[in-house]
């Protein structure tokens, strides 16, 4: 995923953050003080939110998919994400997306409870279409936009991402986690990706591991009892990344 030649001398000026659940979104929004905007740039009638402020010399907007209509639960998943980012893009036109946000880890890959990763590469695991270059589009590897100066100083894990639109896992999500060489495992990182790369904008994934995916704990159990914890490092986390951006340019991340 290259930046636009033309930018990427220029400091970083306006930033996205697209999080896909309240709990995780809003210690981000009170940290940064931002601002819920009464007057959303997105269509009538559905359910997105946007919030922004000024921090230091960056304009930040964050975007959340807001509750289902229908359900009234976080609007989770790729088709809310892939979205979001694609509305929120072409609104608001960003430098730098962030996508942040939790994710289930595997042990054996490295991964515990709390851990920070940046995602070097996102694909999926769930797009299973054996036919031949059909299974690489449904796999849809990507890689992320390269931040070898902000890995370095925050001393962040780097590991590629998977994502599939369920919580647990069945043992042919599993293989194709595997296939994917994936230790962490989300549900909208390689839809933001996807989007990003497609209107050719630097996307960076930040995720915070709740659940240890190669344990004996069901999985929906660990997630709930570790989120709000987990969401505290996240948000502490972003903070980090955030100042690290800071007066910078896309070339010097």
């Amino acid at each position: 995923m290259a930046a636009a030649q033309s930018g990427e001398e220029q400091p970083i000026s306006n930033i996205l953050i697209v999080i896909a659940m309240q709990t995780e979104a809003q210690p981000v929004v009170n940290k940064f003080e931002l601002i819920e905007d009464p007057h959303s740039p997105f269509p009538q009638g559905v359910p997105w939110v946007r919030y922004h402020g000024k921090y230091k010399d960056l304009n930040i907007n964050l975007i959340w998919p807001g509750k289902d209509p229908i359900s009234g639960v976080d609007s989770v998943g790729t088709i809310s994400s892939a979205l979001v980012t694609y509305a929120a893009i072409q609104a608001l036109q960003p430098d730098l997306i962030i996508n942040a946000g939790t994710a289930g880890g595997f042990k054996a890959r490295g991964a515990s409870v709390g851990d920070i990763f940046i995602a070097s590469d996102c694909a999926f695991h769930d797009r299973r279409i054996p036919i031949p270059v059909f299974d690489l589009y449904g796999v849809g590897s990507r890689k992320a936009f390269e931040t070898p100066n902000l890995v370095k100083e925050l001393d962040l894990k780097v590991a590629k991402l998977s994502t599939g639109d369920s919580l647990d896992m069945t043992e042919q999500d599993e293989s194709s986690i595997t296939a994917n060489d994936a230790t962490v495992k989300d549900m909208d990182g390689a839809a933001v990706a996807y989007v990003a790369d497609l209107l050719k904008v630097p996307a960076i994934f930040v995720k915070a591991v709740t659940d240890i995916l190669d344990s004996d704990k069901p999985t929906a159990e660990e997630f709930l009892q570790n989120l709000a914890a987990v969401t505290a490092a996240l948000d502490l986390a972003v903070e980090k990344v955030i100042n690290f951006i800071n007066g910078k340019s896309i070339s010097e991340l």
